[in-house]
């Protein structure tokens, strides 16, 4: 069984250069109306094991494939994006504004070993699902070693 733990965004010191290089490269690529300029969001997210894979899903309503950046690294998963906020017209008034918008990145250790050549990322209907398929655990078991 794989374990798996949240990294809390006060121990993310070591995945701040991932995280500045994926936002580096959305700011790069991304046209102006698909870029968040203020504030940030935290997409809620479940972690689900099978026996053949572990998927997280997390919730990206509005957010376009091209705003969003997957990586894995050294056991940790990192999910990165920009949610732009609506266009407002001037003749527009806002009441209340519950959403959130802007940057956000969520991070997810790993533990166990993943086919991560095989891995693959699916959006659809406001949600990003990460499949990432399992690696029979080789660890701990005996290896016969041919003689030639």
């Amino acid at each position: 069984m794989a374990q798996f733990s949240f990294i809390p965004s006060g121990e993310a010191s070591d995945l701040a250069d991932d995280i500045r290089e994926l936002f580096e490269d959305l700011a790069r690529s991304l046209e102006r109306g698909l870029q968040a300029y203020s504030s940030e969001c935290h997409p809620s997210l479940d972690v689900l094991e099978t026996d053949r894979a572990v998927e997280i899903t997390i919730d990206v309503s509005g957010v376009p494939a091209e705003a969003l950046r997957v990586l894995f690294r050294s056991g940790v998963l990192l999910v990165a994006g920009e949610k732009a906020s609506a266009p407002v017209a001037a003749d527009q008034t806002f009441h209340l504004i519950e959403r959130e918008f802007g940057r956000f990145a969520r991070a997810v250790r790993l533990n166990g070993a993943f086919d991560v050549q095989n891995a693959r990322a699916r959006l659809r209907d406001g949600e990003l699902t990460i499949v990432l398929p399992k690696l029979k655990e080789r660890r701990g078991r005996g290896h016969r070693i041919p003689i030639a």
